[in-house]
């Protein structure tokens, strides 16, 4: 009984993290989906483009990323 708490944990959690990954990637292109974005309307923050490495979307969107490809691999070895 314990196996199969475990693994309805996992793909609940598997689950959430799916629908915020999904959720976050929309809300971030929907920041570039405008006209000026295909041509660099957002890249005025500095010479070369703005930084996104600090980009705490960016970020988490990694986090996530990261979470549902580990959650993946565990849902998929447990029996």
């Amino acid at each position: 009984m314990e196996r199969d708490e475990m693994k309805t944990f996992l793909m609940v959690l598997f689950f959430l993290d799916s629908a915020a990954l999904i959720g976050l990637v929309l809300w971030h292109m929907s920041e570039h989906a405008a006209l000026g974005g295909g041509f660099g309307g957002g890249m005025s923050t500095t010479v070369f483009g703005r930084d996104t490495s600090k980009d705490p979307r960016k970020i988490a969107i990694g986090v996530l990323g990261t979470l549902f490809l580990l959650l993946g691999l565990l849902v998929a070895v447990i029996p």
